[in-house]
């Protein structure tokens, strides 16, 4: 029977999200995991591909609609079934099939529905009707006087201090597009004040917290707060290591940097101690034969976690690619769906900012984060003789509940057993 495709939420605590593209047509035959659009939220642009196969019957939604999770956007046909099982599909879903042609109208894709709630931010648009048919009986935005922005346009304004509010949107409706912004001046600086009670008699400003801000206060607030971290430092010598790098840059065509081999020896001492490949999962501790590897990189207005899949069957040359691919697509908003889910264990590398030390929080339910540092010259003995090495320090956080003590130090033991003899991380 036809089936109704609805908003994912394709990113943990999304509420909303918008149909950036559709990569797909009505009339056409899709295959599971083939991309059926890109959506967009405050956080990222994702491909969302088909978890069913069959015929684009309808689509609901048109590119530019912003809609809450789990609202109706396309209709997909099974195998036989022809355009007259559109409107039974329609009519199960609570839509009417003549509201819902209507909602696909060009004058109506303007229709965006609003963000979630959020005491603290002030809100910049009326509330909406809570479903696509209502949606569809509301003027455009022309008419109606309401805001019609994407998720990231709206993010960025807020980012750049642009009021939305006194712009024309030259998108689909009047709906307001990233290129609008490029032009527009941002808004009277009425955040900076002078309170001497408060900042000693200096002047300041209030940043809005953006979305994603607010997703990472809120999970980090649970994870410090809930989850009974604990932490093993260890201090590396990289002497090996670096002497290696430059002989595998100087063979292969492609250049590895110190995070690669710091990632591939992650995955060889999961590998090397199973236990620490396991995430909480409330009434259980669920453990992975495969070692699938988040990390951590910066993008504007906070980070992303994309995951690195079977780390300890790739290669060194072919993880650092696969590395660049995504960090870069991370920066660019360009992430699917699957590649910011699952994951067992996290890296985040501050090497490259100079830090000497420092310790990382967990991303739940996962167990494990480890934290890299700068490789530094410092004094080391070798054989009883005071010497020169490189050394790198790493501490690792640990959830209690999923990793004992002996488990957490076994598994660094490993670590710097990989880092320090690295010609093993290329067998």
């Amino acid at each position: 029977m036809a089936t109704v495709i609805r908003m994912p939420a394709v990113l943990a605590s999304a509420t909303e999200a918008a149909i950036q593209a559709w990569s797909v047509s009505e009339g056409q035959t899709v295959a599971v995991g083939e991309p059926l659009a890109d959506i967009e939220t405050e956080k990222a642009v994702v491909e969302y591909a088909a978890e069913i196969a069959g015929t684009v019957g309808k689509l609901i939604a048109q590119a530019g609609d912003n809609l809450a999770v789990g609202e109706p956007i396309a209709i997909i046909l099974a195998e036989g079934e022809g355009p007259e099982a559109v409107g039974p599909a329609l009519i199960a879903a609570g839509i009417a099939e003549g509201a819902a042609s209507s909602a696909s109208a060009p004058a109506a894709a303007s229709v965006a529905a609003p963000s979630a709630p959020d005491p603290s931010a002030p809100r910049t648009d009326a509330p909406l009707a809570s479903s696509p048919a209502e949606r569809a009986s509301h003027p455009p935005a022309a008419q109606s006087g309401r805001l019609f922005a994407s998720p990231i346009v709206r993010r960025l304004a807020r980012e750049r201090g642009l009021e939305l509010s006194g712009m024309t949107g030259t998108g689909p409706g009047g709906r307001i597009v990233r290129r609008d912004l490029e032009n527009a001046r941002p808004a009277a600086p009425s955040a900076v004040t002078a309170q001497p009670p408060v900042s000693g008699g200096a002047d300041f400003t209030d940043v809005p917290l953006t979305a994603m801000r607010r997703a990472i206060a809120r999970r980090l607030t649970e994870s410090k707060t809930t989850v009974p971290h604990f932490y093993v430092t260890a201090h590396v010598r990289v002497d090996r290591l670096f002497a290696l790098r430059t002989e595998v840059n100087e063979a292969a065509g492609r250049k590895v940097s110190v995070n690669d081999f710091v990632i591939k020896a992650v995955a060889g001492a999961l590998t090397d101690v199973p236990a620490a490949n396991a995430i909480w999962g409330g009434d259980h501790i669920r453990r992975f034969d495969a070692v699938d590897l988040a990390v951590a990189v910066a993008v504007e207005g906070g980070l992303l976690t994309p995951v690195l899949r079977s780390v300890e069957t790739a290669s060194l040359t072919a993880l650092s690619a696969s590395i660049a691919e995504l960090a870069e697509r991370a920066r660019a908003g360009k992430l699917r769906q699957e590649e910011l889910e699952g994951g067992s264990f996290s890296i985040s590398n501050l090497g490259m900012y100079g830090v000497d030390e420092f310790s990382a929080i967990l991303n739940p339910p996962q167990a494990g984060i480890l934290a890299v540092s700068a490789a530094k010259q410092r004094p080391v003995v070798d054989d009883g003789q005071l010497a020169v090495g490189n050394v790198m320090t790493v501490t690792l956080s640990a959830d209690h509940r999923v990793i004992d003590g002996a488990v957490a130090a076994e598994w660094m033991a490993a670590f710097v057993r990989r880092v320090e003899h690295p010609v093993s991380l290329l067998l």
